[in-house]
């Protein structure tokens, strides 16, 4: 009697259980459970445009705004050289004098020829001699003076720009041979001019066509941390380069006090006016582990979106997004983003 209340009562509960589960399929509730847990929690921001001052800045080293190697036209004895490594110099001021023994009789040559070519003019005029053999006598003088005033030109060198003096690579008495010496220049004396000095920066093919003559740049050097100074635009040259994808400007620096020497490294910054573009926090950036790839998070109907990006300028502690397809109004991930995968299901945090 009592065993079969026992089974009557088993039989009970079990039906009980059953009709309660009744309209629900089974594993739903561990489901939903799961489906929470798996929801991470992630703060958004949304994606607004920005007006940023677009300043670009180069790398350079500064360069003489002139520079020349000077040397004679042939091969030849130095007399004398008149500066030395420092000097400073003016144009037309007299930097070394060649060997002038041939120059000198040309001269003599030349003047010969010239009463020669008188005294035939005058006997031309009577008829005493051939119009053939005037033109003949003229035309070896006219070679003998142009002989003489390339050789005066070549063996007394002058400063062709006002500078200083760089490089001395021969003494007096020595002979120039026309071929590099121990220096590495064929040269006898480098002038350069250093007021005012150049940096020559290349830029992205991106901004070519805001380049312009004219325009002003920043310039600092490590050297000088606390000075900057003021130069311009006065050559943008014509092509792109294929490899670099980069085109080259010129940069004229006043260097008044002469602070600036060729050979320091500078930094050229140019300003390109004010532009509309996506500025975002840089924590909220990531990199693709083992690349150089720069990505977002953005939630589009509670989803993660991962979103490959170009880097621009950096300010502070956000960047300026060059490239990319964020989109205005998109909803940023600012954190939580560390843990995300793309397509993971995320739950907003206010």
């Amino acid at each position: 009697m009592n065993r079969n209340l026992i089974l009557i009562t088993l039989a009970g509960g079990i039906l009980l259980t059953s009709c309660g589960q009744k309209g629900k399929p089974a594993g739903t509730a561990a489901a939903d459970t799961a489906a929470v847990a798996s929801a991470i929690p992630v703060r958004v921001m949304p994606v607004t445009r920005t007006t940023i001052a677009r300043t670009v800045d180069y790398t350079g080293t500064i360069l003489a705004y002139e520079e020349v190697n000077l040397a004679p036209s042939t091969p030849g004895r130095v007399d004398k050289i008149y500066v030395e490594v420092g000097t400073r110099v003016q144009q037309g001021q007299q930097l070394f004098l060649m060997d002038r023994t041939q120059y000198y009789a040309n001269r003599i040559q030349l003047a010969s020829l010239e009463k020669d070519l008188a005294r035939l003019d005058t006997l031309l005029k009577v008829g005493s001699v051939t119009e053939q053999l005037y033109d003949q006598t003229r035309a070896q003088y006219e070679v003998m003076k142009a002989n003489v005033e390339f050789m005066e030109d070549n063996t007394l060198l002058e400063a062709p720009f006002s500078g200083i003096i760089t490089g001395r690579y021969l003494e007096d008495g020595e002979l120039y041979s026309g071929a590099p010496g121990m220096s590495g220049k064929a040269a006898v004396v480098t002038l350069m001019q250093i007021n005012p000095v150049k940096i020559i920066v290349s830029i992205s093919e991106q901004y070519f066509p805001l380049i312009k003559s004219g325009m002003k740049v920043r310039v600092e050097a490590d050297v000088y941390p606390d000075r900057n100074f003021e130069g311009t635009i006065f050559r943008v040259h014509p092509t792109i380069d294929a490899m670099s994808r980069s085109f080259r400007a010129e940069v004229r620096i006043s260097n008044g006090s002469e602070l600036l020497r060729p050979g320091m490294f500078a930094r050229a910054f140019i300003d390109m006016g004010t532009q509309e573009a996506f500025v975002i926090p840089a924590n909220a950036v990531m990199m693709q582990e083992g690349t150089n790839e720069r990505f977002i998070f953005v939630v589009q109907n509670d989803v993660a979106a991962r979103i490959p990006v170009i880097l621009g300028q950096r300010f502070d502690d956000r960047f300026e997004i060059a490239g990319g397809d964020l989109k205005e109004g998109d909803n940023l991930v600012i954190d939580g983003q560390a843990r995300l995968n793309n397509g993971q299901k995320v739950e907003i945090s206010r």
